[in-house]
């Protein structure tokens, strides 16, 4: 096929339009470019692989296939589907939701017993600041009506003591010493030394990781329950007085019966309390003078009662006598 065209002059031409194909030429032509695709690498019968007959080529085109799909892959151009994947790109609808937390994620009966004991816990709460409320607050119309169930409430574990804050903060060691009187097994009367009840306890504290309210608070609180509801003189101030003597001369008595201070047949017949109070150094940067000499408040002899006594002491509990049985000894100062 010539490139120029005669008598151009050298110059490029516009190759000659095909004429009209004939029957015979157009066959011709087909056959040849099926020769030319088969001979370009296409897959022939030898191989195996059958070879689709695609739509006719014009003017010796190339003819372009496409193979079939195989293993359920879609017919798209896009990768294989793998087996037992889903065609859709979204969440598959098998997905299910998040499982809740907390009391939420519980049955309707568990929300109910939760709900019920955090409503519980919450009014106990708000009763409990209350309380401390009404204990600290200034002496008022529901302290006067209510008083004795706020105390109930707050002794003797939730105690609030503003010692520590007060304007003149105790500057004092108070230590509470004890002796007993003894009658003999031969009739006579001996007393004992002094006693050192708060240092025992001090020593019980020292080192333990999980002292008892007994060891801390007993002692001292009896101690300054005495002292508030007693005048100068010793003299108790109402009925709370009496009631704090007995209650410190009981403690006095438990203790120094289990040290077993006298003989055998001896028996406690009095028991005396003091006081030793001392005032605390003051540090060495300071100039304030303080003195050290310790000073007591000696309390008088109380005679021991039968109420007094633990349960199943004295000679009569022996010979199976029930409660605190015991006869009373002659106290100081009595005549036969």
């Amino acid at each position: 096929m010539d490139g120029y065209d005669k008598g151009s002059g050298g110059g490029s031409a516009v190759p000659d339009e095909p004429g009209p194909v004939t029957e015979g030429e157009g066959t011709d032509r087909l056959d040849d470019g099926a020769d030319r695709v088969d001979g370009a690498g296409g897959a022939s019968d030898d191989d195996g692989v059958p070879v689709t007959e695609g739509p006719p080529a014009t003017d010796g085109a190339r003819a372009v296939y496409e193979a079939p799909a195989t293993d359920g892959s879609a017919a798209t151009g896009g990768p294989p589907a793998t087996e037992g994947a889903l065609a859709t790109d979204g969440p598959s609808a098998t997905d299910s939701a998040p499982a809740r937390a907390g009391i939420a994620g519980l049955k309707l009966g568990y929300q109910v017993v939760a709900a019920c004991a955090l409503a519980l816990v919450g009014v106990a709460a708000c009763a409990h600041i209350a309380m401390l409320f009404l204990h600290v607050a200034p002496s008022n119309t529901l302290t006067k009506q209510h008083g004795d169930v706020v105390d109930d409430w707050i002794y003797p574990e939730f105690e609030q003591n503003w010692k520590l804050f007060a304007p003149n903060p105790l500057q004092q060691n108070v230590a509470v010493q004890a002796r007993a009187e003894l009658r003999t097994a031969g009739g006579t009367m001996r007393t004992t030394d002094w006693y050192e009840l708060s240092a025992e306890d001090g020593a019980a504290i020292d080192g333990s990781l999980l002292p008892s309210h007994t060891q801390q608070n007993e002692l001292r609180r009896a101690w300054d329950f005495y002292v508030g509801s007693h005048d100068a003189k010793n003299r108790p101030v109402g009925l709370r007085g009496q009631l704090s003597e007995q209650y410190i001369r009981r403690i006095a008595y438990l203790r120094l019966d289990r040290k077993a201070p006298g003989g055998k047949g001896d028996e406690i017949a009095n028991v005396q309390l003091r006081s030793k109070i001392t005032n605390v150094r003051p540090p060495k940067w300071s100039e304030e003078k303080v003195s050290t000499k310790p000073s007591y408040r000696q309390l008088p002899w109380w005679p021991v009662k039968p109420g007094d006594l633990p349960l199943g002491k004295g000679p009569e509990s022996e010979n199976g006598a029930q409660g605190p049985v015991r006869t009373v000894v002659q106290t100081k100062g009595d005549t036969p």
